[in-house]
């Protein structure tokens, strides 16, 4: 049989080719893109630890700039933060869309006929036209002027493109419905003289959407008091006669109303007060103008303040609505408040009129929520007001509240918690803290 044969094997099997010299059968290939080339990754560690490097140095960076010069740096992030909330402001003025004529306006409650007659009697009949923004500047031209005619509507000592200017804004603003707001009309607040610029644009004329603008701007960038004059010369009167046109109040000037709560105190003494100064507000402007007390959250100084003033101020019918919704969101009043209310109450005990049923329900409201917190002669006198002033309804419940209630100071029971109006009474007293008086600016 024969011998296999050996298998031949190469003695150095893995000697590298060499391609410059061996001659390939296959098609060279082209260099690499710049885009496929593989690049080599730094580690997570490694990243890591330079990030931290960076922000170490970072931070002594800015500490030596700081201890260069401390109120430069502190003055740049003030006006940093300035300008990001200003530009935020601005944002958000300009992304306003407008309000479809097709929505829903507020105003469409029913309003039971018989009480708005009965609250007509409460109407004071010598109350005169409501004043407004144009009468303010007419009376104001008119004392500088005296040979000023009644007949033409006389304009401000003014630079003459300065009235073109905003004469044609006003123009602008009876017909705007959506978009951005002219600069011109945003610089208004910073003028001195920013009653008499505004009068130029007619803001009688404005359309519903541009007093929605318009009522933002002004709440963001002008003062209590400047925000209180706009209010009660502009935005109430607007309110007021579209509430008497449409018989409800356009979607966009409830809006602009709701925006207006953003300063309490320019509300309280340019809408609400005013509102119920007037001895005209009746049942249909109170219902909507107590909605946005009703829905809108309000500082518990500004509520005691203005349920203050409203019970020492002439009965108007339909300041009883105010003062329950004021009750109703339930603060903890101080007891010069509460004091001021049952005296307001008290001022009917010898009154021949029969009271509305809204006066009934604002006194419910008052003993359901603070009865413990009464004085005991206070109870009594309430009880003998309740006993000439009769509702067949209401009348049972009050007496019933009255009844089962402690007096102002006493304990009810060692185990029940401490009243926390009553908490906050004793912290009031001890620091002598009084209520922020809310006067009146005269017409």
């Amino acid at each position: 049989m024969d011998k296999k044969r050996g298998r031949h094997q190469n003695p150095k099997p893995f000697i590298p080719e060499d391609n410059d010299s061996i001659a390939s059968t296959r098609k060279r290939s082209k260099a690499a893109k710049h885009h496929q080339k593989q690049e080599t990754m730094i580690s997570s560690g490694i990243s890591s630890k330079i990030l931290k490097e960076a922000l170490i140095q970072q931070k002594e960076i800015q500490e030596e700039a700081e201890q260069a010069n401390p109120t430069t740096n502190a003055f740049v992030v003030a006006e940093e933060e300035a300008a990001r909330h200003q530009q935020e402001e601005e944002d958000d003025v300009d992304d306003f869309s407008g309000f479809s004529e097709t929505q829903t306006q507020f105003g469409d409650e029913e309003i039971d006929e018989d009480e708005e007659k009965l609250l007509e009697a409460f109407l004071s009949k010598e109350a005169g036209p409501q004043r407004t923004l144009a009468d303010l500047i007419i009376e104001k031209i008119k004392q500088e002027n005296a040979n000023i005619s009644s007949e033409t509507q006389p304009m401000p000592k003014l630079d003459a493109s300065l009235i073109d200017l905003y004469k044609g804004l006003g123009e602008f603003l009876s017909r705007y419905t959506a978009g951005k707001m002219p600069k011109a009309f945003k610089h208004i607040p910073s003028m001195q003289l920013w009653e008499d610029v505004l009068y130029l644009t007619k803001p009688e004329s404005w359309s519903p959407n541009a007093m929605y603008q318009a009522t933002r701007i002004f709440a963001s960038n002008l003062g209590v008091k400047k925000a209180e004059n706009f209010y009660r010369l502009v935005l109430l009167p607007r309110i007021r006669d579209d509430i008497k046109q449409n018989k409800r109040l356009h979607f966009a000037l409830y809006q602009a109303l709701k925006k207006s709560l953003y300063k309490p105190a320019a509300f309280n003494k340019g809408i609400l007060f005013p509102l119920c100064k007037s001895g005209t507000c009746n049942l249909r402007e109170a219902v909507i103008v107590g909605s946005i007390i009703q829905k809108v959250s309000i500082p518990m100084l500004h509520s005691s303040a203005a349920l203050l003033k409203l019970a020492e101020m002439e009965y108007c019918g339909t300041t009883s609505y105010f003062i329950k919704l004021l009750l109703e969101k339930k603060y903890a009043l101080p007891y010069r408040v509460l004091d001021a209310v049952v005296s307001h109450f008290m001022r009917f005990l010898e009154d021949t009129r029969i009271m509305p049923v809204i006066w009934h329900q604002s006194l419910l409201a008052f003993v359901q929520r603070y009865k413990n917190e009464l004085k005991k002669e206070d109870k009594q006198n309430l009880r003998m007001l309740v006993g000439k002033q009769k509702h067949k309804l209401v009348t049972p419940e009050i007496i019933r509240e009255l009844d089962g209630s402690r007096n102002r100071g006493e304990k009810d029971d060692p185990m029940s918690m401490t009243s926390p109006i009553s908490v906050i009474n004793k912290v009031i007293e001890e620091d002598r803290f009084d209520i922020p008086q809310v006067p009146m600016e005269e017409d």
